[in-house]
């Protein structure tokens, strides 16, 4: 009976095993949502160990009443789902600058993250996140936003 017993134990191991999606080392391509107004994102993420990565973020933006960019950087635990599919969460943190005409400064911001993710058998990787964020400014960014966002990036 043990005998049987340690080997559904391996037998459901290996499966798991053979299913978990591995993620990329690199990878490097564009997060577009609404951003507080930021709009696109230029975004990397780098492979850490089988289940975490770092993504970065830069956003910009370029409008009659503020010109801003921002720096965001988060570490994620990446969970397999099925077959290409897996989901991730995250946490981390920013700065950015802004001008605003009459005022000028720079903000910090804590982030939080969340998403799914496909990974196609060819070099792309597709996602959909949500990240709540909590800025640190009171003449720019001093509250809550919401972004959500699609992710297409190049894998390498």
């Amino acid at each position: 009976m043990k005998t049987y017993i340690t080997s559904i134990v391996a037998i459901i191991a290996f499966a798991f095993s053979v299913n978990a999606q591995e993620i990329s080392k690199n990878a490097i391509g564009l997060r577009l949502g609404d951003n507080d107004g930021f709009g696109g994102e230029v975004s990397y993420q780098r492979y850490l160990n089988e289940n975490n990565r770092l993504e970065f973020d830069l956003g910009w933006r370029d409008s009659n009443n503020v010109e801003a960019f921002k720096l965001v950087g988060l570490y994620q635990w990446v969970f397999p789902l099925d077959g290409n599919f897996n989901w991730y969460v995250g946490a981390g943190g920013g700065i950015g600058s802004f001008d605003a005409g009459e005022v000028d400064g720079t903000f910090g911001l804590v982030a939080g993250d969340v998403g799914i993710e496909y990974n196609f058998d060819i070099p792309l990787l597709l996602s959909l996140d949500f990240r709540p964020e909590l800025g640190f400014n009171e003449d720019f960014n001093d509250d809550v936003n919401f972004d959500i966002a699609l992710g297409i990036r190049y894998q390498f």
